[in-house]
């Protein structure tokens, strides 16, 4: 897949297919569009063309005061559009400028003039242009006019990825990480760097790595103790399994929210190196637990839990 950051120097493509949205999540529903894009492209021999924005429209014509919590960073997005095998990703600069542009302006000058496609693949509630002015039919209109098809994406498939995302950020919430794993299609995942803590772990034998999150709008689970999987950036062929707690630590400090994973079987120095980590299974909540010792006990019978839950991953 070829990514493209700059809009006034895209390549010619050839017979493009393009869909058009943020894509979030690139969840079940996402998936279904992309389905759809890649066969229509290969009816015609053409290219898969995924359009999206950032930053995310809605921290520039949304309402400030509610902030955007996103399944996906952009290049956590990129990995998983990657992964479905599309052709090109377009990743639109969206400021006043573009969000204000009328939507004759948005057709002409940026879609046809940019991207001459063959067709493009949007749902019946598409919005576009300055105070949302233009719709599928103008596009529609305007297809015929200049040459390209327009195709709309099925109602139930939008009602889906509508449901999905929302579900999946009520999940991950609400710590119900099947339910929010079952609608991503895949385990929800994020990366952080790994940085110095109090190193308390390693006193009662269970030494964490406490993760930098880069994104103050990226969504982080509940806080809790969950069974996770990791890679290191650095050797993405290595699998590690482990425990994570998201949490203020109310045994030790109770202050700071901390996100800490327990690698199994790891004793290596990874200061200031990138983890990705994948959550697969909520084990309990946070607890204040009365002095180290019954800390320790407790962990241990976590990591047992959370052994057993990971024990079918390969």
């Amino acid at each position: 897949m070829q990514v493209h950051r700059d809009i006034d120097h895209l390549p010619a493509f050839r017979n493009a297919v393009i869909t058009i949205g943020t894509f979030d999540g690139v969840h079940t529903g996402h998936q279904q569009i992309i389905t759809q894009l890649k066969a229509e492209a290969a009816h015609v021999a053409g290219e898969s063309v995924i359009i999206t924005f950032h930053p995310h429209p809605r921290k520039i014509v949304g309402e400030q005061s509610r902030p955007v919590q996103l399944l996906n960073t952009l290049d956590e997005k990129i990995s998983l559009l990657e992964q479905r095998g599309i052709d090109h990703l377009v990743v639109v600069p969206f400021n006043d400028a573009f969000a204000n542009q009328s939507a004759n302006d948005y057709i002409h000058d940026f879609l046809f003039s940019k991207f001459h496609p063959h067709t493009v693949i949007i749902g019946y509630d598409h919005r576009f242009g300055n105070n949302r002015q233009g719709d599928y039919h103008l596009l529609e209109q305007k297809g015929w006019e200049l040459g390209f098809l327009v195709k709309e994406i099925p109602e139930h498939v939008l009602n889906e990825i509508t449901i999905s995302s929302t579900r999946v950020r009520e999940a991950i919430l609400a710590n119900d990480i099947s339910t929010a794993n079952r609608f991503l299609g895949y385990p929800f995942f994020f990366e952080g760097t790994v940085v110095e803590g109090n190193k308390l772990g390693r006193t009662i034998g269970f030494p964490t790595a406490n993760l930098q999150l880069p994104a103050a709008d990226k969504l982080v689970p509940g806080n809790g103790v969950y069974a996770v999987t990791a890679l290191l950036k650095s050797q993405p062929q290595r699998l590690l399994k482990g425990m994570m707690n998201i949490g203020v630590r109310p045994t030790v400090d109770g202050s700071k929210r901390t996100v800490e994973v327990n690698l199994f079987d790891f004793n290596e120095d990874i200061y200031g190196l990138e983890l990705q980590v994948s959550v697969h299974q909520y084990l309990r909540g946070e607890v204040k637990f009365n002095g180290l010792d019954a800390l320790k006990a407790q962990l241990a019978n976590d990591k047992e839990t959370a052994s057993v839950a990971l024990a079918s991953l390969p």
